[in-house]
């Protein structure tokens, strides 16, 4: 007898090793899913089938009750075959001189389904129950019971190219198998009966027939009640056509590319995004497609602060629309980033001593060898404090600062934060960077402004939960401060903090020639980037970044979570002191004794810098407007509907400009005298500026003209 078992074994393994049980494999298919498991684009086996695999915890309930008691209610018990159906289905053989039914277990469909000879066969042939009942013996040798039950979850045929039970929830009903309803359990355990018959985007009625036939099942199997059977067959088959439901299309294509290139073939891959945040992102973007010009597209990345997680990635506005180039990945698209690297700067400033919060910046035509940069409204402002020049994102302030701290050592400090500057070929860092004379992308930006809300640390943004976190400390915990709270607030250390957890510092730009507009921001929780523009590089006139890409940002953080609310602690770095404008000077100093302006202003490590030399004369003589006094109430000649002005610039060399609030009115030799006749009554401010950067202003008013 031990020599018969012994004989009989031996014989199972030699049998075994010679046809080993078919291997499961995807056959090339793969899923790239979000955080939360939910689908975001699939790619075919290699044969054309989408295939989600799945383990029988990731699935209802529900089905697993409707699969056993419909298919095989003993699987957890039979040791590949269930001997009582296989003998029914031989008494009908007997008496039928047909096959009727074939007692098929679980494992045993499992195995025609992965035997590739089985199915080229009759399932109901003979030597096609014979082979399948060995098949399902060796299965059962080889795997668990669970493992047995997830192949099948993840192969049976669900009609069309769909194969598995997720696959088809997530088709045919449009959500996770997890999620079922006991009729939408029933309806995914019959359809592998009859895959194409029972297709319930082409046959709703013969579907619903064989989803009630299920339900009968378990209402007569006692699993569930006859109410809870009834309610279920209330429910309608609807299901819409078969297609492809994606969401981040080219976030999935990014992954699925480094998955080739990293020679692996993970059947599932995963992702940082939210389904529901990357959702909404979308649907922003698709509610604005018709107000766009033809070809221009948009893109969005969203990060959490916290985990350097993107959570929202749209690469393109529409990936259906090919006219606006929907496969060009505009999150990693090289682009002049215009003004969004501005608060780099005076962050790299502000550690340089070279500046406080309300030091004076002079926005006036200024030269800087021969390379003369201009305002996008094309109207100089004058003096202007630095939280002023930043806010309203001033170009020669901010030119004016990088040749004060230097274009090398700036696009250093940039490359510490992530933002590697592209330069046209042969060219070195120099003053255009500010302005956008370098590319990034939406993605550099993003993992860089993360800084202004993490004490100063920059990262690169994962978008798999296996991407090592990779963090550099960017600038100082103070210099982010203060920086951030100009751009949130406008940086005045009087003012109260917001007390919310949506508080956004945000900052916008736009390239040379309309072609780029960008919007990045801040808040405790979130950096989020946008971009707008069209990805052949075709300008865009009247497109920037306030008036496109600004409300889009600022509808997103409204949309997304709060976040818990977190006290705003100030750096000890960080000190509130009260400054003389202009010079700059501590109020109370040896230097400024007497303070006529006094402003409150963020120093940084107890440096309260001057104004830069050659801005103002701290004895105020050097340049003056002559002919008219500050303060002066301005009346017309009787008679007259007008006001006539006429002065000069003392002390001023080379070519001087006239400003009225902000507008350039003349331009000429320091020795010409500035005509005006205004005709509105109210308050005025003039300034002159010479070559050098020297200026004074006088603030008068216009009263008594009649119309």
């Amino acid at each position: 007898m031990l020599i018969a078992v012994a004989l009989l074994t031996a014989i199972g393994v030699t049998l075994d090793r010679l046809f080993p049980p078919p291997a499961p494999g995807g056959g090339g298919a793969s899923v790239v899913v979000a955080a939360d498991g939910t689908l975001l684009r699939s790619y075919p086996s290699r044969d054309g089938v989408w295939r989600y695999p799945v383990a029988p915890d990731q699935v209802s309930p529900h089905y697993l009750e409707t699969l056993l008691g419909y298919e095989d209610r003993l699987f957890y018990w039979h040791p590949g075959i269930n001997p009582v159906a296989l003998t029914r289905a031989a008494w009908q053989w007997l008496v039928h001189g047909r096959i009727v039914s074939g007692g098929s277990t679980i494992t045993m469909q499992v195995a025609r389904l992965l035997d590739p000879e089985l199915a080229g066969q009759p399932s109901r042939s003979l030597s096609a129950k014979l082979r399948q009942m060995a098949r399902a013996l060796q299965l059962e040798l080889h795997y668990t019971k669970d493992e047995i039950l997830g192949l099948y979850l993840t192969h049976a045929p669900m009609g069309g190219i769909v194969e598995g039970v997720e696959m088809a929830s997530r088709m045919w009903l449009g959500k996770s198998a997890m999620d079922l309803s006991p009729a939408e359990a029933a309806l995914l355990t019959a359809l592998p009966q009859s895959p194409s018959r029972l297709r319930p985007d082409r046959h709703p009625r013969a579907a619903e027939l064989a989803r009630n036939k299920v339900l009968d099942r378990m209402a007569a199997l006692g699993v569930w009640s006859a109410d809870a059977v009834a309610d279920a067959k209330i429910e309608n088959v609807l299901s819409p056509p078969l297609r492809a439901r994606w969401l981040a299309p080219l976030a999935a294509e990014r992954l699925q590319s480094e998955q080739r290139r990293r020679g692996q073939r993970a059947t599932i891959v995963p992702s940082t995004l939210d389904a529901e945040i990357q959702t909404v992102a979308e649907q922003m973007l698709l509610d604005r497609i018709d107000a766009l010009p033809a070809r221009v597209s948009m893109a969005i990345l969203v990060m959490d602060n916290d985990s350097l997680e993107i959570k929202a990635y749209a690469g393109s506005a529409d990936f259906s629309d090919e006219s606006r180039y929907a496969h060009v990945d505009m999150v990693r698209a090289v682009r002049s980033p215009g003004s969004t690297l501005k608060p780099f700067l005076y962050a790299q400033a502000l550690e340089d001593g070279l500046i406080h919060s309300e030091s004076m910046l002079l926005d006036a035509p200024l030269s800087f060898g021969g390379y003369a940069p201009g305002n996008f409204q094309a109207a100089f402002s004058g003096p202007v404090s630095v939280s002023q020049a930043l806010q309203r994102s001033l170009n020669v302030p901010a030119v004016d600062l990088l040749d004060r701290v230097g274009p090398a050592r700036f696009a250093g400090r940039l490359a510490t934060g992530g933002i590697h500057l592209r330069m046209p070929a042969g060219a070195r860092p120099n003053l255009s960077l500010i302005l956008g004379g370098g590319g990034t992308t939406l993605e550099e930006l993003v993992g860089a402004y993360r800084a202004f809300a993490r004490d100063g640390v920059a990262g690169v943004p994962r978008l798999t939960p296996d991407q090592p976190r990779v963090e550099w400390h960017m600038m100082s915990p103070g210099a982010a401060w203060i920086v951030r709270d100009i751009l949130e607030g406008g940086g005045h250390p009087d003012r109260p903090l917001e007390q919310t957890g949506r508080r956004l510092a945000w900052k916008t730009g736009t390239s040379f020639g309309f072609r780029d507009a960008w919007a990045v921001g801040v808040t405790d929780t979130w950096t989020i980037g946008v971009w707008v523009g069209r990805p052949d590089g075709t300008p865009n006139p009247g497109f920037f970044g306030a008036n496109v890409a600004a409300p889009l940002l600022q509808d997103l953080v409204a949309v997304l979570p709060a976040g818990p609310f977190s006290a705003r602690n100030r750096p000890f770095s960080v000190k509130r002191v009260v400054t003389c404008w202009p010079h700059g000077w501590e109020q109370g100093s040896r230097q400024a004794q007497a303070c006529d302006q006094p402003r409150a202003a963020w120093a940084l490590d107890d440096t309260v810098p001057p104004t830069f030399a050659g801005y103002a004369d701290p004895a105020g003589a050097l340049l003056r407007v002559q002919g008219l006094a500050d303060g002066a109430v301005l009346r017309p000649v009787p008679g007259s509907r007008a006001v006539a002005l006429e002065v000069n610039a003392r002390g001023a060399r080379g070519q001087v400009w006239w400003l009225l609030d902000g507008q350039v009115r003349q331009q000429g030799e320091a020795t010409e005298w500035m005509k005006l006749s205004l005709v509105h009554n109210g308050r005025y401010t003039l300034t002159v500026m010479d070559e050098q950067g020297r200026h004074d202003r006088v603030v008068f008013e216009i009263a008594g003209v009649t119309p």
